[in-house]
């Protein structure tokens, strides 16, 4: 085990319940993300402050960025059945793991995103000024991650 920090580039996306071909090659993830949410309480007669208290974790929703291409791959299928439902039948949520790997392709750290659902589908601007590949955006919401 090194003692030099890890990079960033060098990291693999896991979609369990996703079948079929593994499309998880991505150029970006960002939103991993954990912050406390704060409440103030107003103390009766004394006008002064506010205390201050914890009401709970708040997480921002996991962003994926990737060259598109014309192939229907699972997870495509999945963000589209999800964004296009009329909501008469339930989402289907599952567990994504994020793995950030060393230099051998060997996972050094894990995180397990869970109950993860799509919530917003983008592609970059189309613009004949840019010499640039095409990106699809994918924003999932999740209930927590944990490090396993």
């Amino acid at each position: 085990m090194s003692n030099y920090p890890f990079v960033g580039f060098h990291f693999r996306l896991s979609f369990p319940l996703v079948s079929g071909h593994i499309d998880t090659s991505f150029k970006e993830v960002s939103g991993l993300s954990l912050e406390m949410e704060m409440e103030e309480i107003a103390e009766g007669g004394e006008n002064r402050f506010k205390h201050r208290v914890p009401s709970g974790a708040k997480y921002q929703n996991l962003v994926l960025k990737r060259g598109i291409t014309s192939f229907d791959s699972p997870l495509s299928v999945w963000c589209e059945s999800t964004l296009t439902g009329d909501l008469s039948t339930a989402i289907v949520t599952q567990t994504v793991l994020l793995s950030l790997l060393n230099e051998d392709g060997l996972a050094v750290k894990n995180w397990s995103f869970v109950n993860t659902w799509p919530v917003k589908w983008e592609i970059s601007p189309l613009n004949t000024a840019d010499n640039e590949i095409l990106i699809e955006t994918l924003e999932l919401t999740y209930d927590y991650f944990k490090i396993v």
